[in-house]
């Protein structure tokens, strides 16, 4: 009796272990789209047609990279807020459905603030992303998993990357910017029927609904703004998404205008490079899972594991300076897989195991606002130097300096003693696995 019940067990632990791991593809290729969606701008911004069309300067194509980036911000501490009360399924699939319409919109517009309001519309949607996502995976990935959940998942934001600037760059030269994003938005509607048929309604009931905001108050906003871990997670993810905002944005415009590649090849090179930044993400989170089972301890483990990304992923400017087009190809490539050391296993520490459950949301949230802010930042700051410097080595230059400060500020400030702290027991970070 005892042996049946017990493989009764392991088959439905089996059973409820490969449905979350079909959950979290899913949760990857949604922010794989997200991410397609946000990038598809660069091919556009690298287009000599859509540039001369609204009459762009190097400031105002900054300006069109950056209006995402600046509703983004804005938007994610109220969505946050909203996940943590409403659960994730509803609110992040009536978002979904926003930023695919505003994309597909966007080929529409006449007008250059046609263009920025579309643009500012996505981001805003976009920013139930993150707060939706990690409130998903701290509700049902146990810690000894969290490394190659958030693998799987960031590996979803780099191959949307990868493939957002070559895909529309491809769409551009096969007919023209408006019919790319009409085809990238409108595709992403797919991927809402599997969400709302595969994946369990959280959304409270109105007699849970009191009991959901009482958790989510378990931590204050004062607690959350004043913890030294939320505002490490604020340095770190603003360094990290400092660059990959610059690759987003500016990658195939350095490669047509300074390296001299065609739009199509300098969309393919941006592939090589996220593609290169998503594969060391599974893999890296994966090692560090493997460690912390062993008995390693997580935040240690993971902290090593985003140094190494931060400091090998300076080797950026190497490429800046360098002589020939397949040194600089190297260099870039080389220093945004480094990156990907970082990924998964920054996710995991400053979104996941140092956060409390209540209020993962806000928390994540609050956080992804310096995201949100890097990008609008690498947007507009290296469009203004690329302005007055000429060329592309004094905007690398100033990742650098980023990546240098991401480094050091995950060693000093994100340690477990400093997470925000929860009124009771309920939430506080586990990190057992």
């Amino acid at each position: 009796m005892t042996d049946s019940v017990a493989l009764k067990t392991t088959a439905e632990k089996a059973a409820s272990d490969s449905k979350h791991w079909g959950i979290m593809l899913l949760l990857s290729v949604g922010v794989l789209i997200a991410y397609a969606d946000r990038s598809s701008i660069a091919a556009a911004l690298a287009n000599k047609g859509f540039v001369h069309h609204f009459g762009m300067t190097a400031v105002g194509r900054g300006q069109v990279g950056a209006a995402f980036f600046w509703s983004y911000a804005v938007a994610l501490m109220p969505l946050g807020w909203v996940v943590d009360r409403y659960g994730a399924k509803i609110p992040y699939a009536i978002c979904f459905g926003l930023w695919c319409l505003a994309t597909a919109a966007t080929g529409a517009m006449p007008a250059l603030m046609g263009i920025v309001i579309m643009r500012s519309l996505v981001g805003a949607a976009e920013g139930i992303v993150m707060p939706a996502s990690y409130r998903w995976i701290r509700h049902n990935v146990p810690e000894r998993h969290t490394g190659a959940a958030l693998g799987i998942f960031s590996f979803g934001n780099k191959v949307g990357t990868a493939i957002g600037a070559p895909l529309g760059a491809w769409l551009i030269s096969a007919s023209d910017w408006r019919l790319m994003f009409v085809i990238t938005g409108a595709c992403g509607l797919l991927w809402l029927i599997p969400w709302m048929t595969r994946v369990q309604s959280d959304f409270p009931r109105k007699d849970q609904r009191a009991e959901a905001g009482r958790r989510a108050h378990s931590v204050s906003f004062q607690r959350i703004i004043t913890s030294p871990v939320v505002w490490g997670g604020i340095i770190v993810n603003f360094c990290y998404s400092y660059f990959v905002f610059f690759c987003m944005t500016w990658m195939p415009s350095y490669l047509v205008e300074q390296r001299g590649l065609s739009l199509t090849n300098s969309g393919l090179y941006t592939f090589f490079s996220f593609a290169g930044i998503a594969i060391v993400a599974v893999v890296a989170g994966w090692a560090a899972d493997r460690i912390i089972e062993k008995g390693g301890d997580p935040v240690m483990t993971r902290k090593a594991f985003i140094v190494a990304g931060f400091i090998g992923a300076t080797t950026v400017l190497f490429g800046a300076y360098a002589d020939s087009l397949g040194a600089a190809l190297f260099w870039n490539i080389f220093s945004l897989s480094c990156l990907g050391l970082a990924s998964a296993n920054n996710l995991a520490l400053t979104k996941v195991t140092l956060i409390p459950r209540p209020a993962i949301g806000m928390i994540v949230g609050v956080q992804h606002v310096a995201a949100g802010l890097s990008g609008g930042a690498a947007a507009s700051i290296s469009g203004w130097l690329l302005h007055v410097s000429g060329g592309y080595r004094l905007p690398m230059s100033v990742i650098v300096v980023f990546l240098v400060i991401g480094a050091a500020s995950s060693v000093v400030l994100l340690r477990p003693k400093w997470s925000p702290k929860v009124s009771g027991e309920e939430g506080r970070p586990d990190l057992r696995g």
